[in-house]
């Protein structure tokens, strides 16, 4: 079991929507937060609501920035010690048809989603082995699970997500980290007001009349999901039944890997 209270908790993204939902529920849990976004301005407004009850840190950088987000990282490392949990919230989405959108539409959902994601677990990461724990937790979307139309270009930088999640998994548990993959539906933020401007009305059709989750009960999900280890961790039964019926053999099949892992690792002199 990972215990959040007092615990160093990086979040991506931390300025808004699920970011600081998962911020401010890690905070009531007792952890110390840091908060990562690109737009100061919003990141201050975030921290002045929790700094009166809550040990929170800001920094300024894009995910998609190497030189940016190592600096903020490394910044808050000296406030706040190394990262013990690392939450991926930092996203961009663009639904369309495929003809209708760009190269660039694809380049930046990847860059934004997929690498943003990659760049940030790289940068606590080294840490967490050298200490043998912690935990990461990458949010996906239940677009990673099956596809959906108008989501080719989103849904293919969630379904990266997943898989480097997926495989980073197995490689890091014998380190004693938790990797985590949450897969919220839509979720009442400012990026799916955004994204209701542009979406066509068939990807509209297939949410029906299903009502957006709150960024909270999204995060309560996320930081139990942390303190319980989960790798699939959903908001709602609806996206349980998803998981379920998209990865029926994803368990057995998992835990065959690391059996296998295990045996080659001892064979090796490295278990």
């Amino acid at each position: 079991m990972t215990a959040v209270a007092g615990s160093h908790v990086v979040v991506t993204g931390g300025s808004s929507g699920i970011g600081l939902a998962t911020a401010l529920e890690c905070a009531r849990r007792g952890a110390r937060v840091s908060l990562i976004a690109r737009d100061r301005d919003r990141l201050d407004e975030a921290a002045s609501g929790m700094r009166p009850w809550a040990s929170v840190r800001t920094a300024s950088a894009d995910v998609s920035d190497t030189a940016s987000l190592s600096s903020a990282i490394a910044s808050l490392t000296d406030a706040h010690g190394p990262g013990d949990v690392l939450v991926t919230s930092a996203g961009a989405s663009r639904p369309g048809r495929f003809w209708e959108l760009e190269d660039r539409d694809f380049l930046r959902l990847m860059t934004v989603n997929y690498f943003g994601t990659l760049n940030a677990v790289r940068e606590v990461l080294p840490s967490m082995m050298q200490r043998r724990r912690g935990s990461i937790v990458g949010v996906s979307s239940a677009a990673a699970l099956v596809g959906v139309y108008g989501y080719s270009a989103y849904g293919a930088s969630k379904f990266a997500v997943r898989g480097l999640l997926e495989s980073l998994r197995g490689e890091v548990k014998p380190y004693g980290i938790h990797v985590g993959c949450a897969v919220p539906p839509d979720v009442d933020t400012p990026m799916l007001w955004a994204e209701d401007e542009v979406k066509p009305v068939e990807t509209a059709a297939i949410s029906g009349g299903i009502r957006a989750l709150e960024p909270q009960k999204v995060a309560v999900s996320i930081v139990d999901g942390i303190e319980r280890e989960r790798f699939w961790i959903v908001p709602d039964w609806r996206t349980a039944a998803l998981v379920r019926l998209a990865g029926a053999a994803w368990e057995p099949l998992q835990a065959g890997f690391d059996r296998v892992v295990r045996r080659v690792q001892r064979q090796h002199g490295q278990g």
